[in-house]
């Protein structure tokens, strides 16, 4: 069997692509000099004034290094002893995360079983069933992350039901946006369709994700009600997510919101998601639930034909019981990318059948 030369890009994840070269030249532009250190410079507050543009007010924004300590942040300021997160069994804070949030923030996670990996307003009023027990952990924040880790989407107007019953109860609801760049993207692609997503639906602290769209290693945790961040300098710190050259962190951030580049780059992602979902649909031995909502995909394939495709291009197994896989598009993920893995998977599925 002749192959085709594979793709110049693995399909593992958009973790695994590299800086956009607008962040790459950021990061050159702000080292020069000295700054002062640990956010007290003016490329931090250019960030922070970018971030109040960005989401229509004035808002608190606390740059982070990576998307878990993101979360654990968020998370960490947002609890006290003896209060729960609502979260899916799905979510990165409950499966990917090496138990971080219960270790660090001290917070017990209820994650409740959601086949789509979205949370209901029926999900939180069910466990407002436990507040004011004192045998209970008692749910104070409600986690939900868009877009999830299916590659499911909520709906504004379902973020807004979900925040509205939450605050009803006198929880807090938090975003997780690892990928809030793809789901902004697909929900309309604009700056009116992240604030309909968050400010106007009632989010009341969102981790912003950077670091799978383009950035080198940068992430926000973005308090939208600001009152919830009077101790949030603190947490940082004790936490280990405060950045002292912090400007290299702005930067990165800044040369992403700049004219809306962040939305450019996750929508070119999701449709090269696109392009490979209908690249793959009619190849014998492709199996799709249906087409992708962001820029992930999740086929299953014939299970002698994964081991040889995964050899001749990378990919992660998904759900192994069912023989699925992950494929993933990303910023620099090219149409011809795309065709050359068509191709491969066509000839290596034809020699397994």
């Amino acid at each position: 069997m002749t192959l085709p030369e594979p793709p110049r890009c693995a399909f593992a994840s958009d973790n695994a692509a590299g800086a956009h070269p607008a962040v790459l030249e950021a990061i050159a532009r702000v080292n020069a000099g000295h700054a002062l250190a640990y956010g007290d410079d003016e490329e931090t507050r250019r960030c922070e004034r970018a971030f109040d543009e960005l989401f229509g007010r004035d808002v608190s924004t606390f740059l982070t290094f990576n998307g878990t300590g993101g979360n654990v942040m968020a998370l960490t300021s947002l609890v006290r002893p003896g209060d729960a997160v609502v979260c899916t069994d799905w979510a990165h804070i409950n499966v990917d995360e090496t138990g971080a949030p219960e270790r660090i923030a001290g917070c017990k996670l209820i994650d409740v079983a959601c086949p789509d990996g979205k949370l209901t307003p029926d999900h939180v009023a069910e466990q407002a069933t436990a507040l004011g027990v004192p045998h209970h952990a008692q749910p104070a924040v409600v986690s939900i992350t868009q877009s999830t880790e299916l590659g499911t989407l909520y709906s504004i107007d379902e973020i807004g039901a979900i925040c509205e019953v939450a605050h009803r109860h006198g929880m807090r609801v938090h975003m997780d946006g690892a990928r809030i760049a793809n789901a902004t993207a697909a929900l309309g692609g604009t700056v009116e369709t992240l604030r309909a997503m968050t400010v106007d639906a009632g989010v009341d602290v969102v981790t912003f994700g950077a670091t799978k769209n383009g950035a080198l290693a940068a992430e926000a945790v973005v308090y939208l009600d600001r009152a919830l961040a009077s101790r949030a300098a603190y947490v940082r710190k004790t936490v280990t997510q405060l950045p002292s050259k912090m400007r290299f962190v702005a930067a990165q951030l800044t040369a992403l919101l700049d004219g809306d580049r962040w939305i450019d780059l996750a929508a070119h992602a999701n449709r090269l998601a696109g392009a490979m979902y209908e690249r793959t649909a009619t190849i014998d031995g492709v199996e799709h639930d249906g087409p992708p909502t962001v820029n992930s995909v999740f086929p299953t394939l014939p299970p002698r034909a994964i081991e040889p495709l995964r050899s001749w291009c990378f990919f992660w197994d998904w759900n192994p019981a069912r023989h699925q896989v992950r494929w993933m598009t990303a910023w620099d993920t090219t149409e011809h990318d795309v065709e050359r893995f068509a191709a491969g998977v066509t000839a290596i599925l034809a020699s397994h059948n």
